[in-house]
């Protein structure tokens, strides 16, 4: 086939092999996988250019929506993987559905306000942590889980290398996202010098980024795991004040 300008239009083959080529080039998966159905489809209802256009730029635009929220995801270092919609209420009613529910609407995030959740061993405690993470960090929110004595450890190490720079990077990590999930709070036992760095972590955060924290007991009671009082008071200070809590009471979710 010939165009008006005397040069032979390209096979569909190779059409196709250059549209495949350049798709690759540019970075475009999304489109790379859907194409041949859109243009199917396009072609089935008699799609103008611009309608198809429009369809191949949407279908990229959300396969790299879908991405960026996986990695978010991933790079939240969850141990692992728990939905917010897999939390059975029925199970344990003594949690509060409305409230949960409330909760991914992300004021809380959005004000910096802290979050706490406490309760017996099996209630739930850590699945609802990881669930709101992970519906916060798919909803666009940098969100980054710790087991609170592996912070405090990594605090440790870094203040006992005697590098500043160190100590400082270490707390930046924790303290540079949006929403910081700190996991069984409550089976620490600090001495002064790590509830000091705890604390600095947490100071960094305040009124600021959100915390949310998990503990096996009320945290009027977490006396027993801070040896100095006035430490204790300013940390549990820094993870109650102003924000929502969430009692999943005693009996075991699991059982």
């Amino acid at each position: 086939m010939t165009g008006h300008s005397g040069r032979t239009a390209p096979s569909a083959t190779a059409t196709a092999t250059a549209t495949e080529q350049s798709r690759r080039e540019l970075r475009l998966p999304a489109t790379r996988d859907r194409f041949a159905d859109i243009a199917t489809s396009a072609r089935r209802e008699q799609q103008d250019y611009l309608g198809f256009l429009a369809e191949l730029v949407i279908t990229e635009w959300d396969g790299r929506d879908r991405r960026r929220a996986e990695q978010r995801v991933r790079a939240a270092g969850f141990p692992f993987r728990k939905r917010l919609d897999d939390f059975s209420f029925e199970a344990n009613p003594a949690v509060d559905a409305t409230l949960v529910g409330r909760l991914t609407g992300w004021d809380w995030v959005k004000a910096g306000s802290p979050l706490c959740l406490y309760g017996g061993s099996g209630t739930g405690k850590s699945h609802l942590l990881i669930g709101l993470g992970t519906r916060a960090a798919e909803a666009g929110y940098r969100v980054r889980y710790a087991e609170a004595g592996r912070l405090v450890a990594d605090l440790a190490e870094a203040s006992e290398a005697s590098d500043d720079d160190r100590l400082a990077g270490v707390i930046s990590h924790y303290g540079d996202v949006d929403l910081l999930l700190i996991d069984d709070l409550s089976r620490l036992h600090l001495d002064r010098r790590r509830a000091e760095l705890l604390l600095a972590v947490l100071t960094e955060r305040e009124q600021r980024c959100a915390v949310a924290s998990a503990a096996d007991a009320p945290f009027s009671s977490l006396r027993k795991t801070f040896t100095d009082p006035r430490l204790c008071a300013a940390i549990v200070d820094r993870l109650t004040f102003g924000g929502h809590g969430i009692d999943t009471g005693d009996r075991a979710y699991r059982r």
